[in-house]
């Protein structure tokens, strides 16, 4: 083994080693890079790095995750999961479970408006989880429902994991939110009969909404309310992406489009202030600016890594695995998904994902189903311990009577469903490929 390729080895164990010490994964990323890269190849390596940089902050599709971000904060304001859980509880009927199936329909339309795990999971938790365990639901199974539903935002479109890999993985933006939209209902389905199925055989712990408050509601007054409640953010969500899938707008242009017509849903419901406008444009700051960083520090840390020739190692590495190209997939899903229990979504894109693509492409590997699979199981690092962020969410702001054990219990069903997921659009790539074949991209 060459002294480059024992460097981009420590390089690796220097990087897992500052993100295990907490450093910020910016950082970590740009001086491990730097660090490494500078024994290897003292200052040349890094006389391509203006350029490298200028080619991201120039990227005219980066304006998007802005845009997308202020459309899904605003969004957050108007209140959308609290009318709409409540309506889709009353149109559930007797059914058991219809309360929980209302949290996976609205994490379905909020992810598909703002595409925000941690928003989605607070709203869901604060206005959902103390009226859950107020009609007798599991506690167990209402932490799993809303964490799950709330990790939807990563995969349904307009997602910023799907334009980040259209970046890492050189492909279409609309292309992949084309490729997302059937994975993505494929989940939410997993996830609504899993809970029909546990409805039937434990019915104590998902109780109907009680007929005397259902018959309180004039069913002429409840499908009005349907139409109140479930219209805007639907028509906004076929607006922006319906434009990108039928061509008629790029990604910006649509997100742009979705975030004046967030303001338009927000200052209809009569919520939109100057207070609600500046917590936005704060938050919308804040998210932006933490994604371009990461963006602009992976530059270092690639640029190190391919110099310090850890490409040759990890096709050595492939080259070891039996089964040819499906060992190789199944070996980057399982890879990615150890990873989520330590690390964030962001790192094991720009990490883990760049790392291998070379080999899938050299094998001929569909790049959109493979970002679907990766897409997937991203998923799941938001719901395995011990760094789940959607578990992290959902504790900070659960009632006293809600334990950390109820939480972890709850979200392992859906973590299998996940999995099942992955298997399931494996085994069909087709789930990920139809729709863009379909519209001709």
């Amino acid at each position: 083994m060459s002294g480059n390729e024992l460097l981009a080895i420590s390089l690796l164990i220097g990087f897992f080693g500052l993100l295990m010490l907490g450093v910020p994964v910016g950082i970590t990323l740009a001086a491990s890079g730097f660090f490494f890269g500078f024994l290897g190849f003292g200052e040349s390596l890094f006389n391509l790095l203006p350029a490298r940089i200028y080619g991201v902050v120039s990227n005219y599709q980066w304006l998007a995750i802005p845009l997308f971000v202020f459309m899904g904060v605003m969004l957050e304001k108007s209140r959308l999961a609290e009318d709409l859980l409540d309506v889709i509880g009353h149109l559930a009927g007797g059914l058991q479970g219809g309360m929980a199936l209302g949290i996976i329909l609205v994490g379905v339309l909020m992810g598909a408006t703002t595409g925000i795990v941690g928003a989605t999971v607070i709203t869901l938790g604060l206005l959902t989880l103390p009226t859950l365990l107020r009609r007798g639901y599991d506690p167990g199974i209402s932490c799993g429902a809303i964490c799950a539903s709330g990790t939807l935002g990563q995969i349904i479109p307009p997602s910023l994991v799907l334009i980040l890999l259209s970046d890492i993985m050189q492909l279409s933006v609309g292309t992949l939110f084309a490729a997302a939209v059937m994975p993505g209902l494929l989940l939410a389905g997993l996830y609504i009969l899993w809970i029909v199925f546990n409805g039937l055989v434990r019915p104590g712990t998902m109780p109907p909404v009680p007929r005397t408050e259902r018959e309180a509601l004039a069913r002429r007054e409840l499908w009005a309310r349907v139409f109140k409640v479930a219209l805007p953010p639907l028509a906004l969500v076929l607006a922006v992406l319906g434009s990108i899938i039928a061509g008629v707008a790029a990604p910006t242009e649509a997100a742009s489009m979705g975030a004046l017509g967030s303001i338009v849903v927000v200052a209809a419901a009569r919520r939109l202030t100057m207070q609600v406008l500046r917590e936005v444009m704060r938050s919308t700051l804040r998210t932006s600016a933490m994604v371009l960083f990461i963006l602009i520090c992976s530059q270092v840390f690639s640029l190190a890594f391919r110099g310090l020739q850890g490409e040759l190692l990890i096709e050595d590495l492939f080259k070891l695995l039996p089964g040819g190209t499906s060992t190789a997939v199944w070996f980057l899903m399982a890879l990615i998904f150890v990873l989520g229990f330590f690390i964030e979504w962001i790192e094991i894109s720009y990490i883990a994902v760049p790392l291998f693509l070379p080999i899938f492409a050299a094998a001929g590997v569909d790049m959109v189903w493979l970002a679907m699979l990766i897409t997937v199981n991203l998923q799941s690092s938001f719901l395995t311990p011990p760094f789940g962020w959607a578990l992290f969410f959902l504790r900070g702001v659960a009632p006293p009577e809600i334990t950390t054990r109820h939480i972890y219990t709850g979200i392992v069903p859906f973590v299998g469903l996940q999995l099942l997921g992955i298997v399931l659009v494996f085994l069909f790539p087709s789930i990920a490929t139809w729709l863009p074949k379909a519209i001709g991209w």
